[in-house]
């Protein structure tokens, strides 16, 4: 596409960065003199080698791109053909064959800062250039770090007072406008241009339930605020964090929180860090060096080379540390320097806008009055309202058009209730709610298509039956199980991510408000002989009038749990289920014998007869209240069951192996006979009585009260009474 030279505004200061300036595609590229770079600017040979140093950067990435040029070999063809020709009219023009050396490998744009600035008008005639788009930042870090407070300082609202229990729940994307970003930046750096449009921020949970949110926030981002605590150091989350940055080769910076903790601390309000720390007491500054030193070896020991960042010698291989306070928005002007500084000078070949659309899913949501809608992320490409868009469902692709484009007012979250701006048209680095038909089971995480030739609609699903695999093998649900109900499908996967860690089976999962249809689907647990399951789990959804009446239903029997934290909900679901295990547990207490082999001491014979009371030496096993004796040297002669239990004179429901107890055995009418000393001796051993049921009632309901050894026992026992 041939696009028209825009002249640079600030060409009496070849020195400074010059602000981006949008091509039209109206007119053609003039050959010969210097042209403009990808940015807009003329290029200088000042900028070359900042240009050459962060292509060195990418040589990796350049060769898993060379990988993949044998799966394009037809597209990689029919774009080296044009450049060539476009390469070989401008070599005869200008005489430059480095340029025609640059057009003709068009996958190779490495090339394009070293090759001077002939080569930038080439490159510039083969593509349009449409300038830089906002970067996507996600800010990352363990609970309680301070991530949403951060975020709310830096937009000067208050998002963390709306999250339940001040936990993020969900991913929330906020827009931050060149206006909000110049007011910050000058308290930093007067001098520093800012050349982008603004930043778009992911705000993502902390807590370890919500790994999948975390991962699909940091696939999306340009860049990663990782947030540490400078109270705790590194800790769990924010080790993990680390690991995902890592293996996305993402960049990054570390916003070193809570400064105001420090020990007189003297804060203010939004200013520069190094102005406030100057100001600060002798001892102050000094706890302040102790606790980054300390957090400095901590990354270190995980192979990261970090500095202040004022103090960072080389910002692409050193990772830069911005000491932050949530709560007085102490260096919040740092931090958005530093961020706007890396994607301008190390990343600017990233953000080159592209008309190919990336677009990916972050939330699907009902919300009233709008129905269910999905928030995602555009990164490049543009949206219209009427399109026809293809995403990922449970069910398959879901094709549905578009009714609205949602976004809310500049420095408020998408996930916060509120107006929103309605618009016809969005493009890049935005996140948008999509209001559309048929999105009941779109799933987040996935890819966002859009298809306006019908012929091509086909293809466009095939395309997504690999996302649509991938997700739906994520629910593994089992015939028998509880149901689950969230208002959100990323709630949802932390909530069944969980259930599976703790081995609780899921029957169905759903999205939305519970109804009645859904209380009768939990019920089908009773009518399978599992009532502990006919449970629905609430995660912050309300439950209809109908289902909680259908619910209370003697014949239906649902438990309806409902909380607005996660954390909350499985400690309620957890109470239950250990209530329930308890109650079972009495139920068939007559019917679990646990393994014992029992000495008698003949000194402590006290009774001989009915009932008999001995004290005995606990050679094997488990001694219980209720078990079952017998001398197997008798012919597996029963003389009763064990009633009582004393250690040193005080009653105990138990005793162990190697513990010596007095036990009380009563036998029953046919058994009132027996007598110690007539019918079996002292010296023959006491074994527990057990049988099949009682050893798959062990396994079912008193697993967690059978050790190792005791199995072993009853392995034993087995051969000792013929059990199968």
């Amino acid at each position: 596409m041939q696009v028209e030279d825009v002249e640079d505004e600030e060409t009496a200061a070849p020195d400074s960065v010059k602000r981006t300036r949008r091509r039209s595609c109206s007119g053609s590229v003039k050959s010969g003199g210097r042209s403009p770079g990808r940015d807009g600017t003329v290029d200088e040979p000042a900028d070359e080698s900042s240009e050459d140093d962060w292509d060195a950067d990418l040589d990796s990435e350049d060769e898993e791109e060379k990988k993949r040029k044998a799966e394009e070999e037809e597209k990689a063809k029919r774009e080296a053909e044009e450049a060539a020709a476009k390469a070989a009219k401008k070599a005869a023009s200008s005489g430059a064959a480095a340029a025609s050396k640059s057009s003709a490998d068009d996958s190779d744009q490495d090339s394009d800062a070293s090759s001077g600035s002939d080569s930038d008008s080439d490159s510039s005639s083969e593509e349009e250039d449409l300038g830089l788009r906002s970067p996507i930042v996600c800010i990352m870090g363990h609970v309680d770090t301070g991530k949403t407070k951060l975020l709310d300082k830096i937009r000067r609202t208050n998002v963390q007072d709306g999250e339940a229990g001040g936990i993020t729940q969900q991913i929330g994307a906020t827009f931050f406008p060149e206006q909000s970003l110049n007011e910050q930046l000058v308290k930093v750096d007067k001098d520093q241009e800012l050349e982008l449009p603004g930043l778009l921020i992911i705000d993502t949970p902390g807590h370890e339930s919500f790994n999948n949110l975390r991962k699909r926030g940091s696939s999306l981002a340009d860049l990663a605020i990782l947030v540490v605590d400078i109270m705790h150091g590194l800790e769990p989350q924010t080790l993990e964090s680390l690991e995902m940055l890592k293996q996305r080769r993402c960049n990054f910076v570390i916003a070193l929180n809570k400064v105001d903790r420090l020990f007189e601390w003297d804060s203010k309000e939004y200013v520069a860090f190094k102005s406030s720390f100057e100001k600060q007491p002798e001892n102050t500054k000094s706890e302040f060096r102790d606790r980054f030193q300390h957090v400095q070896t901590q990354l270190a020991e995980k192979g990261l080379n970090t500095y202040l960042y004022w103090e960072n010698p080389n910002i692409k291989q050193n990772v830069s540390v911005i000491p932050t306070s949530a709560i007085t928005g102490e260096g919040v002007p740092d931090l958005l320097y530093m961020i706007i500084k890396m994607s301008q000078d190390a990343m600017r070949r990233k953000l080159e806008i592209k008309r190919e659309l990336e677009c990916t899913i972050l939330e699907v949501k009902t919300l009233e009055g709008l129905g269910t809608t999905i928030d995602v992320v555009l990164v490049n490409g543009e949206l219209n309202k009427g399109d026809t868009i293809v995403v990922p469902g449970l069910n398959g692709p879901i094709v549905t058009q578009v009714r609205a484009l949602l976004t809310p007012q500049p420095l408020r979250e998408m996930r916060v209730k509120g107006e929103y701006i309605n618009h016809k048209k969005i493009d890049t680095s935005m996140g948008i709610k999509i209001c559309a038909t048929g999105l009941e089971s779109a799933l987040a995480g996935g890819s966002l298509r859009v298809c306006n030739d019908p012929e091509e609609l086909d293809d466009v699903r095939e395309q997504l039956e690999d996302e649509f695999d991938e997700a739906v093998n994520a629910f593994e649900k089992s015939d028998v199980g509880v149901y689950v109900q969230a208002s959100t499908l990323g709630s949802l996967e932390a909530l069944l991510a969980f259930l599976k860690s703790v081995d609780i089976p899921v029957f169905q999962a759903n999205i939305g408000v519970v109804h009645k249809k859904d209380v009768k689907k939990a019920a089908i647990m009773r009518d399978k002989g599992k009532p502990e399951y006919a449970v629905i789990l609430a995660f912050d959804v309300k439950v209809d009038e109908d289902a909680r009446k259908e619910a209370a239903r003697s014949t239906t029997g649902v438990t309806i749990f409902t909380a607005d934290i996660i954390y909350h909900l499985f400690d309620q679901f957890t109470k239950y289920i250990d209530g329930v295990k308890e109650m079972k547990k009495k139920e068939v207490s007559d019917e679990a014998v646990f393994p014992c082999v029992l000495k008698i001491v003949p000194q402590y014979v006290f009774n001989k007869k009915n009932p008999i009371v001995v004290g005995v030496d606990v050679v094997e096993g488990l001694v219980k209240v209720g078990t079952p004796l017998c001398v197997p040297d008798q012919g597996n002669l029963e003389i009763g069951r064990i009633v009582g239990v004393e250690r040193d004179n005080k009653s105990v429901d138990s005793a162990k192996k190697g513990e010596s107890v007095c036990v009380k055995i009563q036998p029953n009418q046919l058994q009132s006979h027996i007598v110690l000393g007539r019918h079996f001796s002292v010296t023959q051993a006491l074994y527990s009585k057990i049988t099949r049921q009682s050893i798959d009632t062990l396994k079912a309901h008193y697993k967690d009260e059978m050790s190792q050894d005791n199995w072993k026992l009853v392995v034993t026992l087995k051969k000792v009474f013929g059990i199968q």
